[in-house]
């Protein structure tokens, strides 16, 4: 009988095998460069506001406390965004006539909030509570960076599961005194391995159960 296959046939099926495994480990690597890049995460990309606010001017330059404009971060899930009337507040006195002011103005006369567009933006799955955090040792830079140095605000952190994770499997090395909560420039200190300690057992936190799926999933 002839031989329907040429020899150098015999080479096809390891090179499309190895073709394939190719394809598939280019297509995970890809996917895994993807998802931890900024395109993805958008961290450090800037979110177009209605009104460009900065934080550095604000926060950094003038000393403004962070509870100033969110003024329900110690209390509640969200950390409130501020009302017309707190920008008011200063800008009815000063940069009056500012023309990057006028939206603040407008939602003033109209009695219309300004529509600020979300830079954290947690998934509806993840229930997040900001009180629970700066109450218990987890201040504003650990998750927003220094935004007294931010002229607009981008993401610092991914916020992504295994992000939120690492902290929730070994508190300690995030936690800070509760005077150093709202300081955006707090860095950590040398012996921050043994204050972390001293500091878990100050606020009651008992690691043991901060990554029970409840604790995030609701």
């Amino acid at each position: 009988m002839a031989q329907i296959f040429r020899q150098r046939a015999n080479l096809l099926l390891p090179v499309a095998l190895v073709g394939i495994a190719g394809t598939i480990a280019f297509a995970a690597i890809s996917a895994y460069a993807y998802v931890r890049s900024s395109y993805y995460t958008d961290v450090g990309n800037y979110v177009q506001q209605p009104v460009p606010f900065s934080h550095r001017h604000h926060a950094g330059e003038l000393g403004l406390d962070c509870r100033y404009c969110h003024t329900q971060v110690e209390k509640a899930a969200f950390a409130g965004v501020p009302p017309t009337e707190t920008c008011m507040t200063c800008h009815s006195q000063l940069w009056t006539n500012a023309e990057m002011l006028a939206p603040v103005r407008v939602s003033l006369a109209t009695n219309t909030p300004i529509h600020w567009q979300r830079v954290h933006d947690l998934a509806d799955y993840v229930y997040f509570d900001h009180s629970v955090h700066v109450t218990n040792g987890i201040g504003c830079s650990s998750c927003h960076g220094d935004v007294a140095d931010m002229p607009l605000i981008a993401k610092a952190e991914p916020l992504s599961m295994s992000w939120c994770l690492d902290c929730h499997r070994d508190p300690a090395k995030n936690l800070r005194p509760e005077s150093e909560i709202f300081d955006t420039a707090w860095q950590k200190p040398a012996d921050q391995e043994e204050k972390g300690a001293t500091l878990l057992k100050h606020y009651g936190i008992r690691p043991d159960h901060l990554t029970d799926c409840s604790v995030c999933h609701r």
